[in-house]
């Protein structure tokens, strides 16, 4: 089975006014042939899919990313299975919002965790059932703890990424009993700052922890670039996968253009390898990299892979191996 990650998909903005002439099909580029070779999609959905909502104003928030409910079509036609809802964005337009957003997201048929209407809604796994597999998602952020959920508060799984809080405490035992009930857990985590290519340092300690109460795969996001993939106990923690789709300026320095496909390969509810594909953002959609440029993200991946004590090799006729 090929379980398949991307970063942060940002429809908002410049995208959904493209979306208004192009087809849902855009914002993919030609990364989408990669998306059908995969048995099950997730990504961090970095913006609310809605036509409600007036944007966050009880706290100050300097960006609102909103798409236009019918651009739900977009992340069908790519095949998405789950989003993470655990994010700084699923809020941008208030209550309204994120509700209209998760009804649409149940009239596709796209499984979503990390927010709802309660803090057991928004802490509850996501279950899909592929191949006689059956998957879990759970989905918790450090982001917006003013947006974190309460037990008759809507909002989102906020999570502090220290191991002695007592929300760090109810992840775990979250994780360990979701472990129980399915063949593959990942753990979405949109935490740690913007930028920088390394892990804070308070990332792997818990992350480790993640799997060591039963998670078999981090899926880390929240900052615009990627960051090394570490592996643990033979389970990958993808500590940051980066901007996947958006309309953001480029830094030149730490290229927020610039990512992966993660994609995973397990068996028998094992992990059996880990393939990325890397990808550059032009004209607000996501492609392939080519030549030099798909190089010189594998080469930077390659260090930082090696500075977490993860031997990885690039071959560029297949894809980037860990």
């Amino acid at each position: 089975m090929k379980l398949l990650f991307v970063g942060d998909v940002m429809l908002g903005r410049v995208v959904n006014q493209v979306l208004r002439s192009e087809p849902p099909a855009y914002p993919w580029g030609d990364t989408l042939p990669i998306f059908r070779q995969a048995d099950f999609r997730v990504c961090n959905l970095e913006c609310v899919i809605s036509d409600a909502g007036v944007p966050w104003s009880v706290t100050p928030k300097v960006f609102h990313f909103r798409s236009d409910a019918r651009n739900v079509a977009a992340l069908q036609i790519a095949g998405i299975n789950a989003v993470s809802l655990a994010n700084n964005h699923t809020l941008d337009y208030e209550y309204e919002g994120m509700y209209e957003m998760l009804k649409t997201l149940d009239g596709a048929g796209i499984r979503h965790a990390g927010a709802g209407a309660s803090l057991p809604a928004s802490s509850a796994p996501a279950f899909s059932e592929v191949g006689g597999q059956r998957i879990g998602l759970i989905a918790f952020t450090d982001n917006e703890p003013v947006w974190e959920a309460g037990e008759n508060r809507p909002g989102l799984f906020y999570v502090p990424v220290d191991l002695e809080d007592v929300r760090a405490n109810r992840l775990l035992e979250e994780v360990t009993k979701t472990k129980g009930l399915v063949d593959l857990l990942i753990v979405s985590a949109h935490w740690g700052p913007n930028w920088g290519y390394a892990p804070p340092a308070e990332h792997p300690p818990f992350a480790r922890a993640l799997i060591d109460a039963g998670a078999d795969i981090i899926f880390g996001h929240s900052g615009h670039v990627f960051r090394g993939v570490e592996l643990y106990k033979g389970k990958p923690i993808i500590y940051c996968a980066g901007d996947f789709i958006d309309d953001y300026a480029v830094d030149e320095i730490e290229r927020n253009d610039q990512s992966f496909i993660f994609v995973v390969e397990a068996r028998g509810g094992e992990i059996r390898g880990l393939r990325l594909h890397p990808t550059v953002i032009t004209d607000y959609q996501a492609r392939l990299a080519r030549g030099i440029e798909a190089e010189e993200i594998a080469s930077r991946m390659t260090r930082l892979c090696r500075e977490l004590g993860t031997r990885a090799l690039w071959r560029a006729d297949q894809g980037f191996w860990t």
